[in-house]
């Protein structure tokens, strides 16, 4: 996605901003100037059409940003500008003396201050630098950073991509990123290996290449029929590649993505279930909401769930639209914004900061039963911490014309219930009567689905909002259900619909 709009003008976030000398404004997000260090745009759709754009803003980059000065020397945009600069340089053949001395320079700071201390998706990117740069340049000192590069990604390999193939985070958006961060290395090693270099670091393609299967099908299981990830965790639309673009990739290197059936599955490692039943998809979050070191993306989501229906999204979580601190990055990872239940006003795990949790609510109980009707249990003890300890017990029944969702709270004492049914961006909901809303499109008007409380509980309507892209927010609709513990044993919802 192109992000240059003219030589001096970008749009990062859905907010244009102007690239002249200050490379660092401080009117703009940390993450809008994250991105004008990236570079991306050397690499994005129609590159090839604005090459004197790009030549011109290296010279700017480099005349602008004294080395280790600024928000661009950090490590991880320094780690992804040295990769596009140097996929740039592969494909255009476009970078002058003064640009591959930079670019050197660039990496053998980078070298010197490897992200050990955030670890994740960050200290990959980092030895994704360094084996690009390693690959590129000559020498003992390239030699040095392919070979820090292969021990950081052989054991990050082992660390962040789990059985089940997820990417350790639990983002479906980090996951496509690192997705293409693995095909982006085996890329470039067989291109070395080609021209007769880089034989150190065959290891690294036969350790992706051993992964790559489980993590195209756990891609594919979280994905919506529309073809777009679902949002669970931080989690948002152009940030990372298509799984169909990526699928392409690996076409392109010879690593035919495996196709697999439409088909109801349980994702043990990472905690992620899909159930299918014609024309409805289910995804639900039955796990932990991230490693227990390194829980910054994560939100208090547990026993969330997405629907699709007939291709379109009925129900869903509520999105990322920033990473700044503040009370909506907190409300936005926070329970309320996710299809599951809010007890005691409180969130299923301690979000707390920008990228902070404490307390975490851990699954159990997990159980997927495939037949005629698909059953999904789990339950999650993210609410010990109140009175009497309750938990949340959660299951979901889709059959071939309806979807019922069974809440339950145990322990002792009564606590306040808060269900909350985020509804997808076009789709207006009114009350059939006070226990059951109909679902339209806004657009036509056409009847969509039905969602009863078969416990006779009443069902609210309430204006929210939506974040399918950073620095969006859409209006939409979210159906709201109170109920006592102590007066309700068990409620029940129906999501029903009408059969082609």
């Amino acid at each position: 996605m192109s992000s240059l709009i003219a030589p001096g003008r970008a749009c990062f976030l859905n907010r244009e901003g102007p690239i002249g000398d200050d490379w660092d404004p401080s009117d703009f997000s940390k993450l809008w100037r994250y991105n004008l260090h990236y570079f991306d745009d050397l690499n994005a759709v129609g590159a090839s059409d604005r090459v004197k754009w790009h030549s011109a803003l290296i010279d700017r980059w480099i005349a602008s940003n004294p080395p280790t000065a600024g928000t661009g020397w950090e490590p991880y945009p320094t780690s992804l500008r040295i990769v596009n600069w140097i996929k740039w340089q592969l494909r255009e053949n476009a970078l002058d003396k003064a640009a591959l001395d930079s670019l050197a320079l660039q990496t053998r700071w980078l070298a010197s201050r490897i992200e050990w201390h955030i670890l994740g998706n960050h200290l990959f990117a980092n030895a994704k630098a360094l084996l690009f740069a390693g690959l590129i340049f000559s020498g003992e000192e390239a030699a040095a950073w392919r070979k820090m590069a292969c021990s950081i990604l052989l054991r990050e390999l082992r660390e962040q991509c789990l059985t089940d193939g997820a990417h350790f985070e639990l983002s479906p958006m980090y996951h496509l990123l690192f997705l293409e961060d693995v095909l982006d290395i085996m890329n470039i090693v067989e291109a070395a290996a080609r021209a007769d270099r880089g034989s150190d670091v065959g290891a690294i393609v036969d350790a992706i290449d051993e992964r790559l299967p489980a993590m195209f099908s756990w891609a594919r299981t979280m994905v919506h029929p529309d073809g777009e990830i679902s949002f669970f965790n931080d989690a948002a639309f152009d940030i990372a590649s298509t799984l169909a673009g990526l699928v392409d990739y690996a076409l392109r290197l010879g690593r035919p993505a495996p196709e697999e059936p439409p088909s109801s599955r349980l994702l043990a490692s990472s905690g992620y279930a899909r159930l299918e039943r014609h024309d409805a998809v289910v995804i639900a979050d039955v796990g932990c909401v991230g490693p227990d070191y390194l829980p910054g993306h994560a939100h208090a989501d547990t026993l969330s769930f997405e629907m699709s229906l007939a291709g379109r999204r009925l129900v869903v979580n509520g999105g990322t639209s920033l990473y700044e601190s503040g009370a909506e990055r907190l409300r936005q990872r926070g329970t309320i914004a996710h299809s599951t239940l809010v007890l005691d006003g409180e969130n299923s795990s301690e979000v707390w900061s920008s990228f902070r949790v404490g307390r975490r609510a851990y699954p159990q109980n997990v159980a997927l039963d495939i037949g005629d009707v698909v059953h999904l249990q789990a339950q999650h003890d993210g609410y010990r911490h109140l009175p009497g300890g309750p938990i949340h017990q959660r299951t979901w029944s889709l059959g071939a014309l309806y979807l019922d969702i069974a809440d339950r709270i145990s322990g002792q004492g009564s606590h306040q219930a808060e269900l909350h049914f985020h509804l997808g961006v076009g789709l207006r909901a009114r009350a059939k009567d006070a226990s059951c809303v109909e679902i339209h499109c806004s657009a036509s008007g056409v009847f969509f689905a039905e969602m009863s409380s078969l416990s006779g509980l009443v069902l609210r309507v309430e204006a929210d909002t939506h974040h399918p892209r950073f620095g969006a927010s859409e209006p939409t609709q979210v159906i709201v259900i109170d109920f006592d513990s102590g007066d309700v044993d068990e409620h029940r919802l129906r999501i029903s619909w009408i059969g082609a």
